[in-house]
């Protein structure tokens, strides 16, 4: 019974949120998803009236996100059409240097704020510096999925930094976004001199309008023999069983070198980026081994986009105030200096590196670095809702090649662990010198692309 009521009032939050999307003009403007409106809810009730209200109804929800980012990122490749590199490359070349160049910036940001500042003024460890690209490039998920990982390297505390990172990072993504949106568009610098006064009311509240609603995928198989959502919600579970394989092949690594015991790095390994390289494998084996068409990428991004909206309630309103509050100031001053990092990206290196549409381009990489990819789409979406730049093709196919490094991916998911265990100097200095690799390839081959606006 108290994981019925647990889970009952978490969907209650959620249908708040929605609610109060559809109602509140400031939220609509704001464009916050019901599910960020939905976690705040939550954190209220629980600061003011927690210690009044059952235990029932929170029961598990601290647990809740790390498990629930495991569906996120397994879902990440099943049922897609992986292209050729030479494809993705071709496709998505410059706005992926770009795109590498402000996620690794949010380290070297990050790092060198609380050496230099945070360190020496306030006293908190260099390693503080990482909440900025867990939170911002990371998101809710990687944050609540790296939960494991800061309790085995003793800094607990770290998942409620890092959850308001996220939180603080997506806000700021729409907010600032919205205003150099509008900054362009009353300088002509949009490509399609985009007009801001002709944005859909559906997207405004959030509801489709009936006649317009998108499908939200398509059966692949018969419902007399297995229903196609549960098939692939048992895709999803075979690829994060996939995961814990290979979690277990690198705990079983670890056992063989001392020094990789001794440090920790594979124990404190997240279990997430196993779970995509599990999906990868897995539609690999469907596609190219069994030849087999029976994955909709539509119906596992809509149970991968269920997962991650629960998980955000849960995060959000399970932040532990009083951790922040402690550590308020650094916490404040990091999180501007990543502010500040993206939109310099946005108004100097964006016109520099990209070759086309580069405020289209720079918006929907700013939302997705300072908080998820719907959220780049979204800002993406408002300043060309035709899509009739370039902006959407090289934005998605450079996904296909960014997120399993960086973003919760494979160097997440290392440099965070080497971090806190060998201290933040190394990561500062590898994040330096990858982003002078990034400019060098820039350099040899995108730098004589013809520019326009």
């Amino acid at each position: 019974m108290s994981a019925v009521i647990s889970f009952s009032f978490l969907c209650l939050l959620l249908l708040l949120g929605k609610f109060l999307r559809i109602r509140v003009k400031l939220f609509q403007k704001l464009y916050l998803p019901s599910s960020v409106i939905a976690g705040f809810l939550g954190l209220a009730i629980i600061q003011l009236f927690g210690e009044s209200m059952p235990g029932e109804c929170f029961l598990g929800w601290n647990q809740l996100p790390s498990f629930l980012i495991n569906i996120v990122f397994a879902a990440l490749f099943l049922g897609v059409t992986i292209p050729s590199l030479s494809t993705v490359w071709k496709k998505s070349g410059p706005q992926l240097v770009y795109g590498q160049i402000v996620a690794w910036g949010q380290y070297v940001v990050g790092l060198g704020v609380a050496i230099l500042v945070l360190t020496p003024l306030f006293s908190v460890p260099d390693f503080f510096g990482t909440l900025i690209p867990v939170g911002f490039e990371g998101g809710h998920g990687t944050a609540a999925g790296l939960k494991p990982t800061f309790d085995l390297l003793n800094w607990s505390e770290g998942v409620d930094f890092a959850l308001a990172s996220a939180t603080a990072g997506i806000v700021s993504a729409i907010v600032v976004g919205m205003i150099l949106i509008n900054w362009a568009v009353r300088r002509k610098i949009t490509t399609k001199s985009a007009n801001l006064e002709s944005i859909p009311e559906s997207n405004i509240v959030g509801v489709y309008d009936l006649k317009t609603r998108p499908v939200a995928g398509f059966q692949t198989v018969s419902a007399d023999s297995v229903d196609s959502l549960a098939l692939h919600l048992a895709f999803i579970g075979v690829a994060i069983l996939i995961g814990v394989g290979l979690k277990k092949i690198l705990l079983l690594s670890e056992l063989l070198i001392p020094a990789l015991a001794a440090s920790k790095i594979l124990q404190a390994f997240p279990l997430f980026p196993l779970c995509m390289l599990g999906g990868l494998i897995l539609q690999l084996i469907i596609t190219r081994v069994l030849k087999l068409d029976i994955v909709d990428n539509g119906l596992t991004q809509r149970l991968s986009s269920t997962a991650l909206d629960f998980l955000v309630v849960a995060a959000i309103s399970t932040i532990r105030l009083s951790v922040v509050a402690k550590g308020f100031w650094p916490f404040f001053i990091l999180v501007l200096a990543a502010i500040l990092w993206n939109v310099f990206c946005v108004m100097f290196l964006a016109k520099r590196l990209l070759p086309d549409s580069w405020f289209e381009r720079a918006i929907a990489e700013m939302g997705q670095s300072m908080g998820i990819t719907a959220t780049g789409l979204l800002l993406l979406r408002v300043v060309d809702p035709e899509a009739k730049t370039p902006a959407y093709s090289a934005f998605g196919y450079k996904q296909l090649l960014h997120e399993p490094f960086m973003g919760g991916g494979l160097w997440t998911s290392i440099a965070i662990p080497l971090a806190i265990t060998a201290g933040a100097k190394p990561v500062f200095f590898i994040s330096i010198v990858v982003i002078f690799i990034w400019f060098i390839v820039w350099r040899c081959l995108f730098s004589k692309l013809k520019r326009t606006s």
